[in-house]
Formats: C-alpha cells, sequence, structure tokens
C-alpha cells in the first residue's frame, strides 16, 4: 500500500513539473524575457515539491485509515461467520424449535425443529407471525399475544411463556417458549430470537402429581411416607402425612414429621405382627399388618397396616409409603359374627337334635296308636257320637304320621349334603316314575313329551332324581286345568359342562308376584286342594341344592309352569 502512496506522489510531481515547464517556457517566448524568470520557475518547482510531499501526507494518512477499517471490517466478518456457525451448531444439536423474527419485516425464520418436533414439512411452514400465531391453541393466543406485543412495547430483553401449539397432524403440545429482544441505536426493537422447548410430558407429568395429591390428600385412608432407613434399623422415620391420618391418630403433621411409627405402639398392639413388618423392612419387601395401635389421647383401636418400598431407577430404596385404614369397626362386626356363627352352629345342632327326638320318639307311641285304631275297626261301635269321635281321632292320628314322615325326608336330605352321585339314564329314571304314577297317567292321559336325545345320561343321585321328576310330574296332575287337555313338556340339553332340565305344564300355575318368594318354602300352599301338603316343592329345591344344582320358576296363572334345573355334568 505505501508502494501506490508513493507511485501516486511521484506521478503528482512530475505531471507537475512537466506543466510548469511547458507554461514557463510558453509564457518566456511570447510575454516577456526577464533575468527573473528563472527565478520564477525555480519558486513552482519548490511549490510542486512542497504539494508534492503534503499530498503523499494526505494519501498516506488516508491510507493508513482505510487499512484500519478494512482489518475491523474483516474482524467483524469474522465474528458473523463464527456467529453463524455457532448458530447452526447449536440449531442442529438442540432438539429445541428455533426462529428468527425480524419484527419490522414481520419476517420470522424457523430451524429444522419445526419440522422434527412438529411434524410440518418446510412448504407447510409460514414465512409470517400470523402463521406461528395461528398453531397457538385458542384458549392460549389472546393471552400469549397480549403478553409478547406488551414485552415487545416495554424493551424488555428477555421473555418467555407456555403455551399449547399445533402440530401438523392436529394435536397439541405444551410448550415452553423464550426470547431475545434485540434493538437499533434508537431503542427499536427490531429483531427477535427465540427457542420452543416441547414440555408435553413434563406437563402430563405435573398433572398426574397433581392428582396423585389430590388423590393422597382427599384419601379417607391414613398415608404415611417415612425415610428409606433408620439409624437403628427399625421403623424409619415419618416425612409425610395425609390429613385423612391426622383425623384417625389425632396427630398434626408437625407433631409427627421427624418421628417414627413406633410411638403408635402400645400394650395390646400385637407384637408378632410388628415383627413380621421389622422383617419385611429389613428384606425391603411390601408387607400387610394388623394390630391395635394408639391414639394421641391414647385411645386403642385397630388399623390394617400396609408398609410399600419404592425404589428409585437404580434400584435403590428411597422410601416407604404407609397406607393405614381404621378397622375397628370390621373388628367388631367380625366379632360378632363370629359369635352368630358360633350360636347359629349350636342352635342348627339343637334343632337338629330336637328333630332326631321328635322323629324318633314320636314314631313308636304313633305306631302304638296306628295299631289301636286298626283294631278298634273290627268292633262293632253303635254309639254313632264315639264313632265319629274315633273316626276323627284316626283322621288325626293318620296325618300326624305324616307330618312325621315328612319331617324323616327333610331330615335326611339336610342330613347328606353330598350324595354319591352316578351315571344315570333319565329314560330309565322316567320309566320308573312313570310306572309308580301309571294309575294317575291312566286316568287323567296327559300328553307327555319327552326329549332326552342331547343328555342322555346324567352324572347324578339316582334316588333323588327320581324323587324330584316324582314329585314335578304329580304337581302337574294334580294342578291340571280342568278347561284345557294337560300337556307336559320334559327336555334336557347340554351347554357347556351343565345340564339343564326344562319340566313345563299348562296347568293353572302360580301368582308369582305375590308368592315368588314362598314358592320352595315349607308347606306353602298356592291353591285349595284337600291333599295339598306344600311340602313337594320344598323336597325338590333341598334335593336339588343337596346336588350342586339350582332351580327356578316361571309360571303365569291359568297359563302354566316351567320349572329350569340345572346340574353340572
Amino acid at each position: 500500500m505505501k508502494s501506490k502512496t508513493l507511485k501516486i506522489t511521484l506521478v503528482y510531481v512530475i505531471i507537475s513539473l512537466i506543466m510548469a515547464i511547458v507554461c514557463h517556457n510558453l509564457l518566456t517566448d511570447y510575454f516577456f524575457q526577464s533575468k527573473y524568470s528563472y527565478l520564477f520557475f525555480l519558486k513552482d518547482v519548490f511549490f510542486i515539491i512542497t504539494t508534492g510531499f503534503i499530498f503523499r501526507y494526505i494519501l498516506s494518512a488516508n491510507e493508513k485509515k482505510n487499512i484500519s477499517v478494512f482489518k475491523k471490517l474483516n474482524r467483524t466478518n469474522e465474528e458473523i461467520k463464527e456467529s453463524n456457525e455457532k448458530y447452526d451448531i447449536v440449531a442442529k444439536a438442540t432438539s429445541d424449535t428455533i426462529w428468527d423474527w425480524k419484527i419490522q419485516e414481520d419476517s420470522i425464520n424457523w430451524n429444522k425443529g419445526i419440522e422434527s418436533v412438529f411434524g410440518y414439512n418446510p412448504q407447510e411452514v409460514g414465512k409470517t407471525s400470523k402463521w406461528w400465531f395461528d398453531k397457538i391453541h385458542p384458549e392460549d393466543s389472546i393471552r400469549m399475544s397480549i403478553k409478547l406485543y406488551s414485552f415487545i412495547e416495554q424493551k424488555t430483553e428477555k421473555w418467555q411463556d407456555q403455551y399449547r401449539f399445533r402440530c401438523a397432524d392436529g394435536t397439541y403440545k405444551y410448550v415452553l417458549d423464550r426470547g431475545f429482544l434485540l434493538k437499533d441505536e434508537n431503542g427499536r426493537a427490531i429483531r427477535m430470537i427465540g427457542a420452543i422447548q416441547d414440555i408435553t410430558k413434563q406437563k402430563e407429568e405435573e398433572q398426574r402429581l397433581k392428582l396423585l395429591e389430590t388423590v393422597i390428600t382427599q384419601s379417607k385412608d391414613s398415608i404415611l411416607i417415612t425415610e428409606a432407613n433408620s439409624l437403628d434399623r427399625k421403623i424409619p422415620r415419618i416425612v409425610y402425612v395425609n390429613p385423612a391420618f391426622s383425623q384417625m391418630s389425632g396427630y398434626q403433621s408437625n407433631e409427627i414429621i421427624g418421628k417414627s411409627t413406633n410411638i403408635f405402639k402400645g400394650p395390646k398392639s400385637d407384637s408378632e405382627e410388628l415383627k413380621k413388618l421389622l422383617r419385611a423392612i429389613k428384606n425391603e419387601e411390601e408387607c400387610v399388618i394388623e394390630t391395635i395401635t394408639y391414639t394421641k389421647t391414647k385411645e386403642e383401636y385397630w388399623v390394617r397396616f400396609a408398609m410399600i418400598p419404592i425404589f428409585n431407577n437404580e434400584g435403590v430404596i428411597t422410601h416407604w409409603i404407609s397406607i393405614q385404614r381404621d378397622i375397628t369397626d370390621e373388628k367388631k362386626l367380625e366379632t360378632e359374627k363370629e359369635h352368630l356363627i358360633r350360636e347359629l352352629t349350636q342352635n342348627n345342632k339343637d334343632l337338629k337334635q330336637f328333630s332326631y327326638i321328635t322323629s324318633h320318639n314320636l314314631r313308636a307311641p304313633l305306631s302304638n296308636l296306628i295299631g289301636l285304631l286298626n283294631l278298634i275297626e273290627d268292633i262293632p261301635i253303635e254309639n254313632e257320637e264315639l264313632e265319629e269321635i274315633l273316626a276323627g281321632f284316626t283322621k288325626s292320628t293318620h296325618l300326624l304320621n305324616e307330618t312325621i314322615n315328612d319331617l324323616v325326608k327333610v331330615i335326611i336330605i339336610k342330613d347328606n349334603p353330598s350324595m354319591q352321585k352316578e351315571e344315570v339314564s333319565l329314560k330309565e329314571v322316567f320309566e320308573n316314575v312313570f310306572s309308580q304314577l301309571s294309575f294317575q297317567i291312566e286316568l287323567h292321559k296327559p300328553i307327555i313329551k319327552l326329549k332326552f336325545d342331547r343328555v342322555p345320561l346324567l352324572n347324578t343321585n339316582k334316588a333323588y332324581i327320581e324323587s324330584i321328576l316324582l314329585n314335578l310330574l304329580t304337581n302337574s296332575i294334580k294342578y291340571k286345568s280342568e278347561n284345557r287337555k294337560l300337556k307336559i313338556s320334559i327336555t334336557a340339553e347340554q351347554i357347556d359342562h351343565q345340564a339343564i332340565l326344562t319340566f313345563k305344564d299348562n296347568g293353572i300355575g302360580i301368582d308369582l308376584e305375590r308368592n315368588r318368594d314362598k314358592v320352595f318354602g315349607l308347606y306353602q300352599r298356592f291353591h285349595n286342594y284337600p291333599d295339598s301338603k306344600g311340602l313337594g316343592l320344598y323336597l325338590v329345591k333341598s334335593q336339588v341344592e343337596t346336588m350342586g344344582g339350582t332351580i327356578t320358576i316361571d309360571s303365569e296363572v291359568n297359563k302354566g309352569t316351567t320349572f329350569t334345573i340345572t346340574f353340572k355334568n
């Protein structure tokens, strides 16, 4: 650069000297001849050389200034280049979505995060702030835009906000947006650079924790959180209690935090249960115990006490969560239930013994009475009044005998809860039943349809199934309608592992709206028939249940009755 300045100066001096010589010669030739003309020429030369040095100095100073400006521009360009390289590296390295908003031009640029985080294609991404604001959730848009423009007006350098940003698939993500404002020399906001961070998982976790906190604080069960371990290797110290704990124990949180749950131990606490708890704590495993504990005022109550270990990602225990429930009322009910069961068991034994005594002790004198009455029948009685009395006495004696026989049947069924079962042919069973009722069947000639092809064999007690079908068939004949021919349908089918026996007739039926709860009761009669005792259906239900089955009834007055019996087969 210095050689260039020198060259320019030399060119200036040479051209000036040539011009001075030419001008001096011309003026001397045409205008005047003087002895002083040579002096004038020397003065011009001196002026030219002097101005040459001045010109060189000015050029040299200007050159230095230009060099300084050039170096400064180089440094600035290097800094800009380095800054852009750092920006590109950060933009590639971070998972955040970086944006650059030129406010005056309303031009905004996004990095690759707008594609990777929110799923937008480059062609879909807008270049103005309107596209940005349109993607903000409607419930957050007004609040966020007001806050942002207020920030720009106040010219605050740093800004941040949380809102929901719409993805390309229409879903929303929670984001944390941070921005930095750039201003010109007049303090006017010209540019804003920011980064959007996806905090959806963080928000969901916050909401989950808030929900768990609500559950804990609103729970009716007492909840304690303790340290992982204690110094004396016993029950750890408490670090948190919920309101239900204070209500149950009487201790406020500030009175109990930092203390061990050993303070609830008392004279009646179950030592074995507490040892079980200590073993679980030592082995870092879940444990549930029931014991008597004590309130702040030393009142005892039963508690179901559960200890659950909490581990971190490395599998190291960090805390214990204890869930306690006051089971005092439950224990009282359990005690009352046990006492009631003992009483009912004893009463059942007493009743069974009474039934045996009644049925057996009455049978001998009753048999004697029947025998004596049979003898009296052979003796002629002339007194009509005495004959009428003896007839009534005979009838009452026979009724009493039938009642005793019914009682014996019930006792036999109730005293044999597990009857021996065998493979029984339903066809053979009905042949035996029909032979026993041959007179009634011949007399009334009912239409009977049997369908046993799907269940030819039934795994049950033969005597009981015969008794059941005998009672049901007898009832159908006894309670037939006088206005139509008696029809009886008996079918059997297999569904999964169950045999379903359906017994249907078109008799006079039963009013179930009034009598459903009484149908299978003992000595329950629903029709005024002279030979109806109300024992048959009671025996049927008892026999069915003794064999592990169930029976249901569906009946309508003057239309008929259907019994459905279900057995495991």
